[in-house]
């Protein structure tokens, strides 16, 4: 059963009661929200993610509600909790969705420690996936669109999910936040692309959400073997560049954009390891996504001969 499943008003129901349950990937979790403009915008945008099974245990409990007493009335605001706690200050209402988004992120980050997580961006083709570590301006959620629109699978834009016991990448294909101009770039490069409304003035700048191709979605329970590092930067007007990098680069570079590489230790030291060494590495700047696209897919065609 997935979300499409329900009626609107069903959706808006189990927010303002039990709770919504959704499962991105390894995570089940549970939101619950009395703001009616959030039930509209997530029957739309979460309409093929699969509901779990009623007896799931859900990863986290969270919630994006109008403050309680005096401030309700007084501000029009939204609060993002989880388990009773309230790790932000209030937003506007207008950036109630955004703001769950990056909740829900922040809840993967700080507690999935079971798990490596790697700031990054991964794709999949036939098996093998490209991880694309990368820091904020750098263009990876840009480029992670464009391919996942161009035949590749999205594994997720936010986090490289390595699974200690061998390696493997988890997909959690959750909805792509694009900001300011490359919302535009996204519209003209993809027409087809599903991407929700514009969301001006967020703490982020102006924010909207690309839904990953269906196909993504289906396949979250399939993993993934790391084959190629690729560290993006998009640079205005710049020439395409693809080129090598040093094993050792490449291993500072990953390491550094993890989350949680400090709490993991010695097997975040084996895991990152591992991966520099089964991967080639290369650092890409690119100004045109075309570019960019085509010669991705040649470093996958090539390593199939």
């Amino acid at each position: 059963m997935i979300v499409g499943d329900l009626s609107r008003r069903e959706l808006a129901d189990r927010l303002a009661g039990e709770g919504l349950a959704l499962q991105f990937g390894p995570f089940n979790l549970r939101i619950r929200s009395n703001l009616g403009s959030f039930a509209s915008l997530a029957h739309q945008l979460y309409e093929p993610y699969p509901l779990p099974e009623p007896a799931a245990i859900s990863d986290f409990h969270v919630d994006i509600s109008a403050p309680r007493g005096l401030r309700r009335w007084l501000r029009r605001q939204a609060c993002f909790g989880i388990d009773g706690q309230l790790p932000f200050a209030p937003y506007t209402i207008e950036h109630a969705f955004p703001a769950l988004e990056w909740g829900i992120n922040w809840c993967v980050a700080t507690r999935a420690h079971h798990l490596l997580l790697l700031h990054s961006a991964a794709v999949e083709r036939n098996g093998r996936a490209i991880v694309f570590p990368a820091s904020p301006g750098d263009g990876k959620s840009t480029l992670c669109t464009a391919l996942i629109h161009s035949g590749w699978r999205l594994l997720s834009d936010e986090f490289g999910i390595v699974r200690p016991e061998d390696g493997m990448l988890l997909p959690i294909p959750r909805l792509i936040p694009l900001k300011n101009q490359s919302i535009e770039v996204i519209r003209k490069f993809r027409p087809e692309a599903i991407i929700g409304p514009s969301f001006l003035e967020t703490r982020k700048g102006t924010v909207a959400h690309v839904r990953p191709p269906v196909e993504s979605i289906r396949r979250a329970q399939e993993p993934a073997r790391p084959r190629w590092l690729v560290f993006p930067r998009w640079v205005a007007g710049a020439p395409f560049t693809l080129e090598a990098m040093p094993k050792s680069q490449a291993f500072l570079s990953v390491a550094t954009n993890a989350f949680n590489y400090e709490v993991l230790d010695e097997i975040a030291f084996r895991l990152v390891t591992e991966m520099v060494r089964s991967c080639d590495a290369y650092s890409l700047v690119y100004s045109d996504l075309d570019d960019a696209v085509n010669a991705l897919d040649k470093l996958s065609q090539a390593s199939d001969g």
